[in-house]
């Protein structure tokens, strides 16, 4: 359904404006180093923030400015991103920029593929200098642009790249699930491209030329611009107008890349150029093909009157056009324009414990970060080493990493639970084959063949009778009964550990029953009624007998005196 109204500020609100800058970032691919531009504006080079892609400058007779001469060109892979850090739910502008400018001396600009945080933004072709700017709310902590190669031999590039932070209150009526691809953004009788400082948000708003129409600018030096969108007081310095009221305006959008795949959203801003006397009036609708299409719009001097519509269905007949009431006095007028196209929904992203498994095995192994942005979307350019399943969040279901060089031990993945396929082979991976691996329940197909992997294969793994795995080429690994080294297969330890204290137990054993019998055999036969002992005891034969009982008992629990005397 259409969505279009007219917003009108408070006539004496006050002309404040929240600039969000928490992200304002300008990247100067293939650039070294960092400088400031007319605008004010600080471009960093981007050695820094990728590791791919070659670095060229365009030809001579190419140039256009110091940002737009150099290019970053990316031959090897699917696709290549940037990342950028950014708050979860915040709403940005990313605008990304392309000159070829010949820079191979081909003649022979490349087509490719522009994305975004796993969504596909535009097709670029780099015939001429282009600039593509998107307008979404994040997902996730850091957001990724990405150029993909569609065509062999056709090297995909990016000249700039720009990301700056929105206030949530801009373009926020067409829900936050939806990206806006801008179309063309114009103001009717600048002079200049206005943008940073004169746009806190750095919206660039170029000049559009027109016939037929009068030139106006603005006797206001404040312009209350509180409205949703907050366009810049130096747009809404100049307008344009019939000569009189029986013309009206025709709004042409013949700068668009793609207005009729995607619906339309739309916004005109109106500003009074002069302090009108009672007998002035300027009112005007706005016709769509011919027919009233909005209530009646009454500009006020020194302030803005926004209309704006949703989720419009455009076709190449579509036409646009302003047309005086017939109370009006003078004739209608227009300062400004945006046009977007709103994307399809967008993407989720690929799971997050997939997303946290492939940057645990990023963490340990420095050559797979070359890979970034969404491990599987959009779908044609995931990851050269792994597979996806087609879900709406979809899943990693195959790592093959065969040859990469990888060494050292694995790190945990075992969050990646839809895992079909590992391929590991071919590598120096080192230390005992991890335990999770054998607690993967989708897991059918494990190769760890040509490693340097330690230890015994795990129980889950060894009895899994689903999983074909494949160990061979580990020649330290103890596979189908070898012998493992450092492991349980080696007894002299255990064995030494048993018999020490054993010999020792069985020594003490003989002493004490040979001291046993030399005591026994020493004591004298009496055939009188009494006998004297040492230690001032009396008592019969029977006595005796006990007493040596006793000793007997003593010397048992106590070994130790025994081996000590004479």
């Amino acid at each position: 359904m259409d969505n279009h109204l007219w917003l009108l500020a408070p006539l004496l609100a006050l002309c404040i404006m929240s600039v969000s800058s928490k992200v304002f970032v300008s990247i100067d691919c293939g650039a070294s180093g960092s400088f400031t531009d007319e605008n004010s504006i600080e471009w960093k080079g981007d050695n820094d923030l990728i590791s791919s892609g070659v670095a060229h400058a365009v030809q001579p007779n190419y140039s256009v400015s110091r940002v737009m001469d150099t290019l970053r060109v990316f031959t090897t892979r699917r696709k290549n991103c940037y990342s950028i850090e950014v708050e979860e739910g915040e709403k940005v502008l990313v605008r990304a920029g392309f000159n070829y400018g010949n820079y191979d001396n081909k003649s022979t600009p490349p087509n490719f593929d522009l994305l975004f945080d796993g969504n596909f933004w535009i097709a670029v072709n780099a015939s001429k200098l282009k600039i593509f700017e998107i307008v979404y709310v994040v997902k996730k902590k850091d957001i990724s642009v990405c150029v993909a190669q569609t065509n062999p031999g056709e090297f995909p590039f990016i000249s700039t790249l720009e990301v700056r932070s929105l206030d949530s209150q801009l373009y926020s009526k067409f829900g936050t699930n939806h990206a806006l691809l801008l179309q063309s953004r114009f103001g009717y009788a600048l002079n200049q491209t206005i943008r940073f400082p004169l746009d806190p948000y750095d919206r660039i708003w170029v000049p559009i030329r027109t016939t037929n129409l009068v030139n106006l600018t603005s006797d206001a030096s404040i312009i209350n611009v509180n409205v949703p969108d907050n366009p810049p007081q130096a747009v809404l310095k100049n307008a344009v107008a019939t000569q009189n009221t029986s013309q009206f305006i025709n709004l042409g959008f013949n700068v668009v890349d793609d207005p009729f795949r995607y619906p339309a959203y739309i916004n005109w801003y109106f500003s009074e150029v002069r302090e009108l006397n009672s007998s002035e009036l300027r009112s005007f609708r706005i016709f769509k093909d011919n027919l009233p299409f909005s209530l009646p719009i009454v500009p006020r001097f020194g302030e803005v009157v926004e209309y704006f519509i949703s989720n419009l269905s455009l076709t190449t007949e579509t036409i646009f056009s302003l047309y005086p009431l017939g109370d009006s006095t003078l004739p209608p007028l227009i300062n400004a324009a945006e046009l977007f196209s709103i994307r399809d929904a967008l993407s989720n992203g690929t799971n997050n414990n997939d997303v946290e498994g492939l940057a645990s095995l990023q963490n340990v192994f420095i050559v797979l970060q070359q890979w970034s942005g969404d491990p599987c979307l959009p779908a044609p350019y995931s990851w050269e080493w792994i597979k996806c399943s087609g879900d709406y969040i979809p899943r990693v279901t195959s790592i093959n990493l065969n040859g990469f060089n990888l060494t050292g031990p694995l790190p945990d993945f075992s969050k990646m639970d839809a895992l079909e396929t590992i391929d590991l082979h071919n590598n120096s991976l080192s230390g005992p084959i991890p335990k999770f691996l054998g607690t993967l329940p989708n897991l059918k197909q494990l190769n760890l063949s040509d490693n340097q992997f330690t230890g015994s294969i795990p129980r889950w793994l060894s009895r899994n009778s689903k999983l074909n795995s494949t160990y061979t080429g580990n020649p330290v690994l103890c596979v189908n009964g070898k012998s493992c080294p450092g492991s349980g297969n080696n007894k002299t330890p255990i064995i030494l550990g048993v018999t020490i204290p054993t010999v020792f137990i069985l020594a003490i054993a003989v002493v004490l029953v040979v001291r046993h019998r030399r005591r026994k055999a020493s004591v004298p036969s009496h055939s009188g009624d009494t006998s004297s002992l040492s230690g001032g005891m009396q008592g019969t034969n029977k006595g005796i007998v006990e007493l040596n009982r006793n000793s007997e008992e003593r010397f048992y629990r106590s070994p130790t005196p025994l081996l000590s005397e004479g």
